[in-house]
């Protein structure tokens, strides 16, 4: 069954083509390997199926609840690491509790200003509020380049996991060999074109 499907998206800034008119589908259940070299318009296309840019051309069929973790962080530097999930599970209607919750299971420093967390415990910040919602698409942009290899494995346990659970996940990532054992299967992005 698929949970997402994007056909004939495309994207331009001004004159320059970021990405060529592309389909996409992610059917329940599996794990997709998004990779390309930089500027190939991975990040653009992620950014389309998560609904955060609108295509130049295409559609895009999504269920309510996407995950996206972009490459720029996606949380407020102000406020506290808890204090973004409360924000956020707030805007999402989603109870405190799962906000609570996932700041123990990423072990995040709940009281700390996100602007003074490391760049990994951004990046861990960053993949919880994705999750807060529970859902059945997971777009992941580069999710562990600042991570250390525990807190790899479990974005890598969680992705597994959400596909277990009937959603999809894509992941855009130059280190292809973190998911050789993982993705069901792979796409290839060069110069804004699906090889």
């Amino acid at each position: 069954m698929t949970v997402l499907a994007a056909r004939g998206v495309a994207r331009s800034f001004g004159s320059r083509v970021a990405l060529e008119p592309t389909d996409v589908s992610l059917a329940a259940g599996e794990v997709v390997a998004l990779v390309g070299p930089n500027g190939a318009g991975k990040s653009t296309l992620l950014a389309i199926l998560a609904g955060a840019l609108e295509p130049s051309e295409g559609t895009v069929e999504r269920p309510d609840r996407v995950g996206w973790v972009p490459q720029r962080a996606a949380h407020y530097g102000r406020l506290t690491a808890l204090e973004n999930l409360r924000l956020f599970a707030a805007l999402e209607r989603v109870p405190p509790a799962r906000a609570d919750e996932l700041a123990r299971e990423f072990e995040l420093p709940a009281e700390t200003r996100a602007s003074s967390l490391s760049v990994g415990n951004r990046q861990r910040l960053d993949v919880a509020l994705a999750l807060l919602s529970s859902p059945h698409v997971l777009l992941l942009d580069e999710p562990t380049s600042s991570l250390d290899p525990a807190q790899r494995e479990r974005v890598w346990r969680i992705a597994r996991s959400v596909a277990e659970d009937g959603g999809a996940v894509l992941v855009a990532t130059h280190h292809w060999e973190e998911l050789a054992d993982l993705a069901d299967r792979t796409l290839e992005l060069v110069e804004g074109r699906l090889t």
